[in-house]
């Protein structure tokens, strides 16, 4: 072939690989336009019930009246704002509960379904395993009412524990109604309720690891210890590094329903939360621009946290929720 036929042939091969390529996306549209029908349904869920009403946070900035509505309630610029800025002593109370929570939460109950995850790993027999497994799933599916209420036939003042106690002459211990162990009867709640079920994905993941590197460190001599902390451990770190920044995502979310129904046994100033201030001062009081501005700043905090939190990830070569 001559010098001159060589970019003739080049771009005749071009052409066919552009023809190849397009005829290759018809018939993959026309396959995956089902999956695209089975899509919308949820998009369409996701718009209507997560993005359009992100619009009314605009009542952060009115002097909203639900009686008028959004389009004729007045404009009152930053002032909803004005118990963020100057200090409101309900509300720095409620923010300081919540913060409580969530360092007491991610010390102890985040790391708990990873332990339980690891000791139910180790366990030898399947059968039995599946068998706990299915015992530990059952308390997610109860209600944060049926929870408090069994936590109140438990522990409650005329609870099990309090009528055991008095029939052997012991006296009573005080837990559902007491401020000084709420958060910790929360923590306990929160544990027993989803400790299993966080183990789900823990588990999946300790499912994909090669059982050679487990043969490979004890034949170096490496004791269960080891195994964990060598092998099994930095197989888990990538999911716990993304849970932990989805868990920042909700940082100053520390469970609205829980929090509530126990509210009045141990008052405002050792039960209240950000949630349960939007909702005091909400749909209770009525001052609905003072919730709305605190939801706002509230959701804007949690993407900070995540950023933030993905792009410390990323510094130490970890993907995070997202790559680069």
């Amino acid at each position: 072939m001559t010098t001159l036929d060589q970019p003739a042939a080049s771009a005749a091969a071009e052409k066919g690989r552009s023809a190849g390529r397009g005829g290759s996306r018809r018939p993959r549209r026309r396959r995956d336009t089902a999956l695209f029908w089975f899509v919308i349904p949820g998009l369409v869920v996701l718009l209507l019930f997560h993005y359009i009403p992100l619009l009314g946070n605009v009542i952060a900035f009115q002097d909203y009246q639900p009686y008028i509505g959004i389009l004729h309630s007045p404009w009152s610029g930053l002032k909803n704002f004005d118990v963020l800025f100057n200090g409101d002593e309900q509300f720095v109370h409620a923010l300081v509960n919540t913060l409580e929570l969530t360092l007491i939460q991610v010390v102890f109950v985040f790391p708990a379904p990873i332990l339980l995850a690891l000791a139910l790993n180790s366990l030898v027999s399947e059968r039995v395993r599946k068998w706990i497994q299915n015992v530990l799933y059952l308390p997610h599916f109860l209600s944060w009412v049926v929870v408090v209420a069994l936590f109140q036939q438990m522990l409650g003042n005329t609870g099990v524990l309090n009528l055991f106690l008095q029939a052997h002459d012991m006296g009573t211990w005080n837990i559902i109604g007491s401020p000084e162990l709420f958060k910790s009867l929360l923590t306990s709640q929160v544990i027993w309720r989803d400790t299993g079920w966080g183990t789900i994905l823990f588990l999946a993941a300790l499912s994909r690891v090669d059982s050679d590197l487990y043969e490979a460190a004890a034949m170096d001599g490496a004791s269960r210890l080891r195994q964990t902390w060598h092998v099994t451990l930095p197989a888990l770190r990538g999911l716990v590094v993304l849970l932990l920044i989805l868990r920042l995502g909700d940082a100053l979310s520390v469970g609205f329903e829980q929090i509530l129904l126990q509210q009045d046994g141990v008052g405002l100033d050792n039960s209240e939360v950000l949630d349960t201030y939007i909702y005091n001062h909400g749909l209770v009081a009525g001052d609905w621009g003072v919730s709305a501005a605190v939801g706002l700043v509230k959701g804007l905090v949690g993407v900070a946290l995540v950023l933030g939190a993905n792009k410390f990830a990323h510094f130490f070569g970890e993907e995070g929720v997202y790559r680069k």
